[in-house]
Formats: structure tokens, sequence, C-alpha cells
């Protein structure tokens, strides 16, 4: 006997339908329809091949026991739509026939599943077991796509553990290399592309993806994959499987010119599961690098990411809870190289070989052959503690540069956190809701150890749905869901005193500038450094509807997404500095960045 509350509930998310779909043809945003679970279908017969009508096939999962109850209709089809993807178990009953089971189907997120059945003649008491899973040919669709199992996203060894890289397993999925998108993957450049793993599917931009999770998009403010500061995307031990949809899906995969990864998150089962894990690098374990200086230490490297999952029932057969978490902290010191003025030079002292026939104009001879002397301007003087020392060697031609080696030192520090949990309201209702939380911060230095640089990021994803069995031959699933990604390149933090000194900035209290000279490493003010700041929501309201009629199963919604990006892009109040030749900088004079 069904409930009187949730028949109240079929009615009333009828009206919602309506009025979401109604919205839908109103409303300037686009539409699709998908679902994240599996389809299971197939057509019900006797041994001579006639069809056989009204049996009743159940549906069960095997880590959970839940099962789904469908009906063949007058043609021998049945559909059971939106399972979860995991192990599943179907028995088969009709009058006058035996009871036909089949246990070890796996069905795997977004698959469309067709198992057919023969029923013998006999007592309903009597059953038939089948051994052998159906056929791995998907008869339903010509999607060309390809599934990453849980072994395969769990058991690979995958260095920062992030299963977005998996999809590269799959034909026509190749990595773009991150110089293509910039050097760093902190670089401005680089986040204004999106801070996720760069994928082209079928030769598409990395940026016309789309990225699913619980059926909900995640992707970025750039439209590119979720990622964080470190550029990967945590969550392994979340991730039940995913699917990669290359090229000719479905229109219910709207919204992209690219490919589709289409992931599902953990649920738990009937047992109690857990598991707990760290990984760690360290340079004691390294060999050195080519570039570091001869006879010093090896720079220190620590990469440290751990975390622990648990799943298991609340109400056994009924509700369902799983958490994880996991943290990644990496400290890591490379070495850099810039190209700075010597101490000479600094004092106006340069170097000019060839005799003073090469002399320029207002340059001294000194009591040195082929050495002259330019009188350092006191506009400058002030700014030339921005290029450190000389540490490692001068130029051997003229000698008025060389390099100053440092340990550059880069902080990572990511937190996520993602839990989901699974409820069978009644025989025709059941509901689940996810959640997942990912904040990042990195830290490193400018290319002359004068700052530290500081990216934030954080993202958001809240899905919440709900599938109701109106009857064996008519469904439905609503979902909701909000996803945020938010990327902020905060103000530098000086390690050089200078550059962080408002009294040299172009104006009053403007602070110090980017200054650029042919020759040397950029010199970065605190105050010269551009601030990006990338806010980015989206809502998401989704609908789909199964109907079988006859020999037809249809399959039929809608998706109202309503996206918001408020990106804030503030130059350097300071301003930039750029000098054609050190000579200039020596005498005052300067040329207008371009």
């Amino acid at each position: 006997m069904i409930n009187p509350r949730w028949t109240r509930t079929a009615t009333v998310l009828n009206l919602v339908v309506f009025f979401v779909l109604a919205f839908a043809l109103l409303s300037g945003g686009h539409l699709e329809a998908q679902v994240a679970g599996a389809t299971l279908t197939g057509t019900v017969t006797d041994k001579s091949g006639a069809v056989v009508p009204n049996a009743q096939v159940a549906i069960t999962n095997t880590a959970t026991a839940i099962t789904t109850n469908v009906t063949t209709g007058s043609a021998g089809l049945y559909s059971a739509q939106n399972l979860i993807p995991g192990s599943y178990s179907v028995s088969m009953t009709a009058q006058g026939f035996q009871t036909l089971k089949q246990s070890d189907i796996t069905l795997t997120v977004g698959a469309q599943v067709v198992l057919n059945a023969s029923l013998p003649v006999g007592a309903a008491g009597e059953t038939v077991s089948v051994t052998g899973a159906p056929p791995d040919i998907d008869l339903n669709t010509a999607t060309i796509s390809g599934t990453v199992g849980e072994n395969t996203v769990r058991e690979l060894p995958l260095n920062g553990r992030d299963w977005t890289t998996l999809a590269e397993l799959e034909p026509g999925v190749n990595s773009v290399s991150s110089v293509q998108a910039g050097s760093s993957v902190t670089s401005f450049s680089r986040g204004n592309r999106g801070l996720g793993a760069q994928l082209s599917i079928s030769g598409q931009r990395p940026q016309l993806n789309d990225y699913r999770i619980d059926g909900i998009t995640v992707n970025d403010y750039a439209n590119g994959g979720p990622g964080s500061v470190q550029g990967g995307t945590l969550g392994v031990d979340a991730i039940q499987e995913f699917s990669v949809l290359t090229s000719s899906y479905t229109a219910e995969y709207g919204r992209t010119a690219g490919g589709v990864v289409n992931a599902i998150t953990r649920s738990g089962a009937n047992q109690i599961h857990g598991s707990a894990f760290e990984f760690l690098r360290n340079s004691a374990f390294d060999a050195k690098n080519f570039f570091d200086s001869a006879g010093a230490a090896k720079p220190p490297f620590k990469q440290n990411q751990f975390g622990a999952a648990v799943g298991g029932p609340i109400r056994k057969d009924k509700t369902f809870f799983f958490a994880n978490y996991e943290g990644l902290r990496i400290n890591v010191a490379k070495p850099v190289v810039a190209n700075v003025p010597s101490a000479a030079a600094v004092q106006g002292i340069l170097n000019f070989p060839g005799g003073p026939s090469t002399y320029p104009a207002g340059c001294v001879q000194t009591a040195v052959a082929n050495q002259c002397q330019v009188t350092v301007s006191p506009l400058v003087q002030p700014y030339l503690p921005l290029w450190s020392p000389v540490n490692d060697g001068l130029n051997t031609v003229d000698q008025n540069t060389g390099q100053y080696l440092f340990e550059g030192k880069q902080t990572t520090k990511e937190n996520f956190v993602t839990g989901r949990v699974d409820h069978k309201l009644s025989e025709k209702d059941s509901l689940f809701g996810s959640m997942e939380y990912d904040h990042a911060r990195l830290t490193l230095p400018d290319g002359n150890n004068d700052i530290q640089n500081l990216t934030i990021s954080t993202r958001i994803l809240v899905a919440l749905e709900e599938t109701h069995l109106f009857n064996s031959h008519f469904g439905n699933t609503f979902r909701v869901g909000y996803s945020r990604a938010f990327a902020l390149a905060a103000p530098s933090v000086p390690v050089n005193p200078v550059a962080g000194d408002k009294s040299l900035g172009p104006a009053t209290g403007f602070g110090t500038p980017n200054i650029s000279v042919s020759g040397l490493s950029l010199a970065e003010g605190a105050y010269g450094i551009e601030i990006y700041r990338y806010p980015y929501n989206s809502y998401q309201v989704n609908d789909d509807a199964f109907l079988t009629k006859g020999k037809h199963d249809l399959k039929f919604g809608a998706t109202v997404e309503r996206d918001q990006e408020n990106s804030l892009f503030l130059p350097g109040p300071a301003g930039f500095l750029l000098w054609q030749t050190f000579l200039q900088i020596n005498r005052g004079r300067f040329a207008p960045a371009r």
C-alpha cells in the first residue's frame, strides 16, 4: 500500500515539473537533459519467441539490496531508468512460467544496457539461474564512449591523484601541454584559461568539454574542467566511476561542442566499508637536479597526500551514507636563476668592449682599459636594490650583468571534502543528495625573489535528485544543483622591503612598480602586480521523464541553467616601467611600456 503522503508528493512534483518546463520554454537559457545513472531495458519472450506481457521484473542492487520493480508492457518491453551504477541481479517471472534469475550484471554510469530474456514454461515456484553478463556492445545508441571503472579509478597510481587524467585512457582524448596554456599552473595566463586539467577530446579545444558530477555541470569560469591551484582534481576515493563521451552523443548531452566527462560519486552500502591512505614524496629519495649549484644541498621537496573514506548504512536497506576527506600539502624549493646587474653596474661603472670608439655618449674613460663610467641617475638609484646581488658568476662578455641563484620556495595547501546520502523513500520514490568542497591556496616567489604571489581557488558542488515511478511504464527524475568555482590572484606579499616601499611609486602612496630592463630579469614590485578575481556561480534545474509505450522506449526532458560570472581585473596600481637598455636606467631615462 502506498503512503498517501507520497501520492501528494507526486502531485506536487508534477506541478513542479510543469512549471520548470514552462519556464524553460519561456527563458533564454540553453536546454538539455541528462541523468548520471544507468538504464536497463529489454524484451521478455517465451521459448517460441512470442512476447510475454505483464511479466514482473525485479532489479536488485547487490550492495544495498534496494529493488526496482517494473512490468513488461503489451510488447513484452520493460525499462528501468536512472539506476545507480554497480552490480545487480535481475529476477523475471510471469504466470505459467518459471522464474528466471540472472546475477552479476554490471551497470556503468550513463550506460544503456539491453538484457533480453526467454522464460521457460513451468511452475512459478521453480527458478532458473542464468550465468554470464549481457553483451558489452551497446545496442541502444551510436554514441562513441568509454567508461573508467571504480577499480581503475582507485587502483591505478596517479601522481597528484587527479581522476580526470584517467580520461586519457580513452581513444581520442589527449592532454594539452601546460606550455600552451602558460608556463606555470599559477601564471596569470594559465589562470585565465581555468585551473583544471587541459584535455582535448576528438580534436576540440579544452574549453569546449562538459564535466558533470552527479548530473550537475561543474565547468569553471573559463568553461574549463574542475581544478584547483595545483592543477588537478582530487577525489579519487569519492568517484564511483565516470564515462567519456567523445562523439555522436545524443541530444540529452547538449551544451558543448567537445566531449563529455560524466562522473558519479560513490554511495554507501549495507556493509560498512572504509579506507585510509597517505602518500609521501621526499627529496631525501630524489636525485640531484642538474641545475643545482655544485656542492650545495638538494633543494627540499615534500609532497604529502593523505585522507580517509567511509561508507555504510544509516538504516539498512533504506538509507546509506558515504563521506571522504583528502588533504594535500606540498613544500618544494626549485632552483631559479635571475639575471641581475653587477655591483659595478649598480654604481654606474659599465664595460664596453672595443675601446673608446664604441663608447656611448657621456661615458667617461676610467683607468681600466676598455672601460667607461656612467653616473647613476638619482631618480633611478632607489630602485636598484630590487635586483639582488650577483652570487653565481658574472657575464663573461662585458661583466655588466651576472646571475643570482636562489631557491624559489613554493607552498601548496589543499583540503577536499565530499559526502553523499541515498534514501529509498518508498517503493516508487528514491532520493539522493551529494556535496563537494575544495579549497586550496598556493604561494610562490617571482623570478627575482622580490615578492611572494598568492593564488586561491575554491570549488563547491551541491546536488539533490529525486526519482519517482508513477507506474511500470512512466517515471520521472527531478534534480537541482549548485556549482561554484572561484579563483583569486591575491595581492602579493613583499619579500624584498624595496618591493613594498610605497614611497617609490609613480605617485604618492602607489608603491613600487614593475621594472623591465632588456637583459635583466623582471623586477616586480608588490604594487605592480595585477589582481584577478573569478567568482562563477551556476544554478541548475533538470527534469528527465521516461515513458515505455508498446515497443518504444522514450526519454525527454529539459535543463534550465542560470550562470553568474562577475570577474574582476585590477591592473597593477603602480604601473610598469620599461627601459630598453641598461644604459638608460643609469641615466634615468625610460621608454613607455608597450
